[in-house]
């Protein structure tokens, strides 16, 4: 048995490590399982590979087009597969490398291997079985491995895997999920991709910028289902004029597999039902929270549908049990899970901090063109009672988008009237994921409109249409 621990966390995603590091900071002394990874889904299979390929794609894109700059590139710009994935996997390589660092730095444990809460403050620890999508990897020279730790405070922080739909099992040749989709040994010439969510739709612009024929169907009847409908309209316009073949409010009921291909059986609202098929179909229906075999159930530890129950500080009702990120529900954002664990341990220190505020917490795609959001859509906002002034201003009336040559978007802007308060925020557009965190601050600091119309932005940038947007939601918009 080691020393006790005050803090120990099993996961090292992006709510693992930031928790670790922060718990370091607090003076705690801190562990962290990891079975697999450091860095977890986020930083080796989800946000940060993926921004890699989409770089790649941006870059074909740009290249496929250079009259519209006034450039020539004289031959044929072809995408390689493989050195785009060996890119991919060496940023997330880096990135890796560079938690280990960080760990090392703070004195923070790294103990490998499989964890299980065996009683409230004790955590055993197995050698990890060979995950499912590379080779084991070996114990890393100076971390722990397999054996019983104990800690007064046990932070839950696992994860979430891809959704699976009964029949629609992914194999890791036909049918993948985002993992499979991330390295591709050719690209495949068509595609169909199960889920608008931005899994989905990411990897839709990404395949389809790479030259694939791509089909996405969504059984809601609007396409990135929780962004504003207004703006989800716009994006999926973009989406179509570039290709892209959209099947809302259907469903796919049926997959049979070929030699090297799919057939996907599809079924609309009325019930009418077509066939497609491609070389590859991508399941991309959501992700459900790493729950089991952790012991929680043993424990007594409340869960719901598939995922922790917590309090706004990561509290369990079992105390000296926490949770936080994507094992403790939505939304499953990386950036949700690191604040929520510095809440989580900041809480444990006695420093009081603000409980998680879900409705401030933004949502990026980063497609073609991006999207962004954060607070309630103009519909939501509409059901809550509220009183709307909501302001727009498009792209085209911006001289630095007319520049970039990315004319087609919008900044929407939704206020309460009675008070000014801001209530959300979405834009469809380049380089919005960027943009909105203006937002997110101005939300956080309660401002109202009066104080974002007395905003001086610079010019000429992008952000000067969130000062347009939140001019013309009360009748003062300058450049339109």
């Amino acid at each position: 048995m080691t020393t006790p621990y005050d803090i120990l966390i099993i996961g090292s995603g992006p709510g693992g490590y930031v928790t670790a590091i922060r718990a370091a900071q607090l003076g705690f002394k801190t562990a962290i399982v990891e079975r697999e990874h450091l860095g977890g889904i986020c930083l080796n299979w989800g946000c940060i590979p993926t921004k890699a390929l989409l770089r790649s794609a941006e870059i074909m894109h740009y290249a496929q087009h250079p009259d519209a700059y006034g450039l020539k590139i004289e031959g044929k710009v072809t995408a390689d597969p493989a050195a785009i994935v060996k890119r991919s996997r060496g940023v997330s390589g880096q990135l890796n490398a560079g938690i280990g660092f960080l760990m090392k730095k703070n004195k923070v444990d790294v103990i490998w291997g499989e964890a299980t809460i065996s009683k409230v403050g004790e955590v055993v620890v197995a050698p990890t079985k060979k995950p499912a999508m590379q080779p084991q990897n070996p114990v890393p020279k100076g971390v722990l491995g397999a054996g019983n730790y104990t800690a007064k405070h046990i932070i839950v922080a696992t994860g979430a895997r891809p959704r699976v739909l009964p029949g629609i099992e992914p194999d890791g040749k036909l049918i993948w999920t985002y993992f499979e989709a991330m390295v591709p040994p050719a690209f495949p010439k068509s595609l169909v991709v199960m889920g608008s969510g931005a899994i989905g739709i990411e990897f839709a612009s990404f395949y389809k910028t790479m030259g694939a024929d791509v089909t996405v169907v969504e059984v809601l009847p609007q396409i990135m289902p929780v962004e504003d409908a207004e703006i989800a309209g716009i994006a999926r316009k973009r989406f179509e004029k570039l290709g892209l073949k959209i099947m809302t409010s259907t469903k796919v009921v049926k997959v049979e597999k070929g030699a090297n291909d799919v057939t996907c059986t599809v079924e609309d609202d009325k019930g009418a039902r077509q066939t497609i098929k491609a070389e590859r179909l991508i399941s991309a229906v959501g992700v459900v929270g790493n729950i089991e075999n952790l012991g929680l159930e043993k424990l007594g530890v409340k869960t719901d549908r598939g995922c922790v129950v917590i309090d706004g500080f990561g509290k369990t009702n079992v105390p000296g049990i926490y949770a936080i990120g994507d094992v403790a529900g939505p939304p499953m954002l990386a950036h949700k899970a690191e604040h929520e664990g510095v809440i989580c341990v900041e809480a444990i220190k006695g420093l009081h901090p603000h409980p998680m505020d879900k409705s401030m917490i933004p949502g990026c795609t980063y497609c073609h063109p991006q999207v962004a959001s954060v607070g309630l859509t103009e519909a939501k906002a509409k059901e809550a009672g509220f009183t709307l002034k909501v302001g727009r201003f498009p792209f085209i009336g911006n001289g630095k988008a007319i520049a970039l040559g990315e004319p087609d978007g919008l900044v929407k802007t939704i206020f309460d009237a009675k008070t000014g308060k801001l209530l959300g925020a979405h834009m469809v557009g380049a380089e919005v994921t960027e943009l909105i965190q203006g937002f997110v601050i101005a939300m956080n600091l309660e401002t109202t409109e009066e104080d974002l119309m007395h905003t001086v932005f610079p010019h000429p940038t992008l952000s000067e249409m969130m000062h347009e947007s939140v001019l013309d939601a009360y009748g003062k918009v300058i450049h339109m």
